[in-house]
């Protein structure tokens, strides 16, 4: 009987290989920025078009290779970053594993042009899908040249399922930052469809993190410095009144490699303790540096996940060098937050001796012989009239007598209410409404009562009437008196860009005066001045992370997101009235059993299953 157990060709082995190392055009963009950097590159550019989908080019100005190495690069486990197992306990490189060029040459057009600094001309490989086309000789400078283009072209059901430019974009964006943020000292540009996004000179840490997020992100930051046998600890902090409600800027680097850490990210959230408002997150760029021996980095295939040997040590270093800055430079407050500084005791005052108060009595003191003189030289002075020469003044006022017939009896038309929607089994009956537990409200009806989700129902009313707006393009603003200045990143700036007409509709006068500010003189009337940062913050979020498919379009985002930040919360409490608002306006919709995001709205409990309650 013949073997049944053979082995895969390589361009197979590779595809399977791409399906772990390539997920997504970001993945691309990591791999080869690290190799760039790992080629001691001094400049870095990064091309990028259709969010990747088309082109990715990483151009460098590092050492190159040399015609032997340019072709022996595309083979699988082909790396110059280690030679020996022991290696992998003292990586000062990026990567190790020697799969990323050949997984990303199997699934897409790869052409590659490199030079060292000895050699006169440059080496020039053209690959598609594992398939080599050409090998020649090129004129090119110093350093290397990659460009993937068409990703996923032999992977169609790969291709399919990437996401929409935005969400491919922002995941570029994230992986471009972090390789920057990791070496300040490089200097990256980033180029999206022709138009520049970042450009970042070579610089200090501070500056190279102010340059990423533009703003008035210098102000926010702390600094953090800490250095013991363990860990050396450096970086900053942001305030605790710029924490957001999204987990945006949170970086930690080891041995400068971004890693991902729920465990250290709480130790930096227990330094804030007492700080920061309820469901906010403050940023933070943490760089620690550990001995190599100590982390293991070989645990996941995107490299984010790291293994230390005592986290508890670290946990406690980080999180006594966090809270050592908040209180070094004074943004923890103090424990009475009443206090009055002016009414605080001296140093100096615990040098000096208490001294008894003396008595001294004034025996000459007589009140009323004062009193008497005071008055004396007043009636002299001014001639005071007596109190009869002001009747005078009034003569003449005095009310005439009139009859007046009794008060007309005067009527008022009354607003008409129109009944709610009810159906014939959920027809609501006078009555009062209630709330439970600050999060349910329940209002009788004929069957029995209806339960509703305050929250949710809120949602759905906001969503129609946002949607509704939009759609016709009549929705109310309400101006503001004095215009908010906000400052927000560039990536998050052109989101906001892209949403402005539909802002506009849904209420929102929007100005952009710079490249990362931005002035607003109107908001929807459903929004007050104070929610407009949140807001806009959780609507960036959502529109990155959402996927704008066939039957969801950008206002129907832009509706979710806003009813979902604006929407009453539970824990709440509502007056009769708003809750009766609330219910009216609730079937009044046109889909009121559901909330915006599917789940149900209300439930109804009739008579009979209450009485079947009681049978027991």
């Amino acid at each position: 009987m013949p073997g049944i157990i053979q082995l895969l060709p390589d361009h197979v082995a590779n595809q399977i290989a791409a399906g772990e190392v390539v997920q997504r055009p970001a993945s691309v963009v990591k791999e080869l920025l690290e190799n760039a950097v790992d080629a001691r590159a001094t400049d870095i550019k990064l091309i990028v078009k259709d969010a990747g989908k088309t082109l990715i080019q990483v151009i460098d100005n590092g050492i190159g290779m040399n015609v032997t190495d340019a072709r022996l690069c595309f083979e699988r486990h082909a790396t110059s970053k280690i030679r020996h197992a022991e290696d992998l306990f003292s990586l000062y490189t990026k990567g190790f594993r020697g799969e990323a060029l050949a997984s990303i040459a199997a699934i897409a057009h790869v052409e590659l042009k490199t030079r060292q600094e000895s050699d006169e001309l440059a080496t020039h490989i053209i690959i598609e899908g594992s398939r080599f086309v050409s090998q020649d000789v090129a004129v090119a400078p110093r350093g290397t040249a990659f460009s993937v283009k068409n990703l996923f072209f032999n992977i169609p059901a790969r291709r399919n399922f990437l996401k929409s430019d935005i969400v491919e974009m922002r995941h570029i964006v994230d992986e471009f930052q972090r390789v920057a943020m990791a070496h300040p000292g490089i200097q990256f540009s980033l180029y999206h469809n022709a138009s520049e996004m970042f450009q970042l000179p070579a610089s200090n840490l501070r500056q190279r993190i102010v340059n990423i997020f533009s703003g008035k992100t210098n102000e926010k930051l702390v600094p953090v410095f800490e250095e013991t046998e363990i860990v050396t600890l450096e970086g900053f902090i942001t305030k605790p009144e710029f924490a957001k409600k999204n987990r945006g800027e949170q970086f930690f680097f080891v041995n400068d490699r971004f890693i991902k850490s729920g465990y250290l990210h709480h130790a930096v959230m227990s330094a804030y303790d007492g700080l920061l408002k309820e469901g906010c997150q403050p940023g933070y760029f943490l760089y620690l540096k550990v001995p190599p021996q100590t982390i293991d980095i070989n645990i996941h295939p995107t490299k984010t996940e790291i293994k230390f040997d005592d986290e508890h040590a670290l946990y406690a270093i980080l999180r006594a060098a966090v809270k050592h800055s908040l209180g070094q430079f004074n943004v923890a407050p103090a424990l009475d937050f009443d206090r009055d500084a002016n009414l605080d005791t001296p140093y100096h005052y615990k040098d000096r001796e208490a001294h008894v108060p003396l008595i001294t009595v004034d025996h000459d003191f007589n009140p009323f012989s004062n009193e008497i003189s005071a008055r004396g030289a007043s009636g002299a002075g001014l001639g005071r009239p007596s109190a009869s020469s002001w009747e005078s003044l009034y003569v003449g006022l005095q009310p005439a007598e009139h009859d007046f017939s009794p008060a007309v009896e005067m009527t008022f038309e009354k607003d008409e209410i129109s009944p709610a929607l009810f159906d014939d089994a959920t027809e609501k009956i006078p009555g009062r409404t209630y709330q439970i537990h600050r999060k349910y409200i329940v209002s009788p009806i004929k069957s029995g009562m209806v339960v509703i989700d305050q929250q949710r129902a809120h949602q759905r009313i906001l969503y129609e009437n946002f949607l509704a707006g939009m759609t016709v393009k009549q929705a109310l603003s309400q101006q503001l008196l004095f215009p908010l200045q906000l400052f927000f990143t560039p990536a998050e700036a052109d989101i906001l860009r892209e949403l402005k007409p539909s802002l506009n509709n849904a209420g929102f006068q929007l100005e952009f005066l710079a490249e990362d500010k931005i002035t607003i003189s109107g908001v929807p009337v459903n929004v007050t001045e104070s929610e407009v940062p949140i807001v806009l913050e959780e609507l960036i979020n959502d529109v990155q992370n959402e996927v704008p498919g066939a039957n969801f379009s950008q206002s129907d985002i832009i509706a979710k997101s806003l009813s979902r930040s604006i929407a009453i919360k539970t824990g709440t409490a509502l007056h009769e009235r708003e809750q009766e608002n609330i219910v009216n306006s609730l079937f009044a919709c046109k889909e009121s059993d559901v909330s915006p995001f599917g789940k149900p709205t209300f439930i109804t409990i009739s008579v009979e299953d209450l009485d079947k309650k009681f049978s027991v």
